[in-house]
């Protein structure tokens, strides 16, 4: 059941309908909630339902042990004793914990990887395969299935152990939290929501006004536009370049690399406009994901706005316990440079995700050592301040972005060298081309690149009204637009469609 599908919006509309249909009672909601999250993940995978009831009783336990005791300073010192030693106790339950969600995660979505990486390494230095390694990691590729969601579901159980051992939450009941975290709209790719905002919510519910109902539907149509009618659209293009980038000339693999770039965004963001929409029909507000990236002027910027709720979860339980940027200069910078290397594994079990976090988490320490000598030189800081050296950082900013792109939709490194071997002075196969352009898209690669030039005035116009005449659609106006844009999906995108691409991830 995607959630540009005919069946998810009957779905949606009747999981609303029942909603607020239910008496203003909180367990009644909560267990609507969960039984629809179990019928929405029923249709994609149901054999991976009881583990992940599984995880999420262990992990609702683990909180409620891991909340912290009152220790007062006027007791005893054999209960303060008692409470350090407790608390010391909580820190291995913390650890073993954390460790247990990122093995059920390493187990379901790195075994391949790590047999394939230690088959290659073996016969790099001996010269001979290790078969039962090489036949073990293929074994597991072919009958192993990664659950859905299970990267963004491993994010959010650490997040809330980390939390409750702080007492920084209250652990709620075993309802609330399995339906916190099985809650369909943002289960199987996010965006990452912290459990008090949903628990808070929860207490604070009241049927939705009309305006209210018209920004979900608006944001539901909006999603849909973004990947039916523009995402899959770029998709049918770069999977024509990028599987066949052996016979695409340059202009060729420039075109698909900007595409991608295009699609990527338009997929995921489309995704959580739906996902956004899908949790307000039902009284939630699930966080923004994204805040115009490709207007970034700095790698730092770009993180702040791309993914938000991954950067947020990045920053809080990775760079901040390894010190931040309080341990001095090269220690900041090797903290970036590991945190974007976890990233980079996250999203992935191939070398390439970690080539691509490793460019990321070195740009970030390039852009750090940028700012010290800005702050040290007033000129320099003043260059960067002028519009050319903003138009110039946009520029280099998003020429790495977009290259990075690469190994993340080319995760093999030998496909994505390939690729970036190409991209200059390359002639691709005349008939590839004529296959490419004429037989398939019916454009060539002037216009291919104009329709994409027409696309980024588009997003720099509606940046312009968003971010800087602070100026937005009122919802009448949205009410009236939403049959309009469903009917240029239903009458403009290409049939079948593609899978969204964060699936993967």
């Amino acid at each position: 059941m995607s959630f540009n599908s005919p069946f998810y919006a009957l779905f949606l509309f009747i999981v609303a309908v029942i909603y607020w249909a239910i008496p203003a009672q909180i367990e009644l909601r909560l267990l609507l909630i969960l039984a629809s999250s179990l019928i929405f993940y029923s249709s994609l995978q149901w054999y991976y339902i009881p583990l992940f009831l599984i995880i999420t009783v262990i992990n609702w336990q683990l909180g409620k042990s891991l909340a912290p005791a009152k220790s007062s300073s006027s007791a005893p010192a054999s209960q303060s004793h008692q409470y350090k030693q407790n608390h010391q106790r909580k820190k291995i339950l913390l650890g073993l914990g954390i460790a247990l969600n990122i093995l059920v995660l390493v187990g379901f979505k790195y075994i391949p990887f790590f047999l394939g990486s230690i088959a290659g390494l073996y016969q790099q230095f001996t010269g001979f395969p290790l078969e039962i390694t090489q036949n073990s990691s293929q074994w597991v590729m072919d009958n192993l299935v990664v659950p859905l969601g299970i990267s963004f579901f491993t994010f959010e159980s650490i997040a809330y152990l980390v939390d409750s051992f702080k007492g920084q939450i209250i652990s709620g009941s075993l309802l609330q939290f399995t339906a916190y975290k099985l809650f369909f709209p943002k289960f199987i790719s996010g965006p990452i929501t912290p459990y008090d905002d949903f628990y808070r919510q929860v207490k604070q519910q009241s049927p939705p006004q009309l305006y209210q109902l018209s920004e979900a539907v608006w944001l539901i149509a909006i999603g849909i536009i973004k990947k039916a009618l523009l995402a899959d659209r770029l998709g049918i293009l770069v999977d024509l370049c990028f599987s066949n980038a052996e016979r695409a000339g340059s202009v060729d693999l420039w075109l698909g690399i900007i595409a991608y770039g295009f699609q990527l965004y338009l997929d995921f963001s489309g995704y959580v406009n739906m996902a956004r929409g899908s949790a307000m029909l039902l009284g939630f507000n699930l966080p923004e994901n994204f805040d115009f990236p490709y207007f970034s002027t700095s790698i730092g910027d770009f993180w702040r706005r791309w993914h938000m709720t991954l950067g947020s979860w990045l920053r809080q339980y990775l760079y901040f316990p390894l010190g931040g940027s309080r341990v001095g200069l090269a220690r900041t910078c090797s903290n970036l440079l590991v945190v974007m290397l976890i990233a980079g594994i996250w999203h992935g079990a191939a070398w390439g995700f970690l080539v691509w976090g490793g460019l990321h988490g070195l740009a970030l320490a390039l852009h750090r050592l940028t700012e010290v000598l800005s702050r040290r030189s007033p000129s320099l800081q003043k260059f960067w301040q002028h519009p050319g050296g903003v138009l110039l950082a946009w520029f280099l900013t998003q020429s790495m972005v977009f290259l990075t792109w690469v190994f993340f939709r080319l995760p093999n490194l030998e496909q994505s060298g390939l690729v970036l071997s190409h991209l200059w002075g390359h002639q691709g196969d005349i008939q590839f081309a004529e296959q490419v352009y004429q037989g398939t898209i019916g454009l060539d690669p002037l216009q291919l690149l104009t329709l994409m030039a027409i696309l980024w005035c588009f997003l720099t116009l509606n940046f312009c009204i968003e971010r800087t005449l602070k100026l937005q659609l009122n919802w009448h106006l949205k009410l009236f637009l939403i049959p309009l844009v469903l009917l240029s999906v239903w009458l403009l995108a290409p049939e079948g469609g593609l899978p969204y691409i964060y699936f993967d991830f």
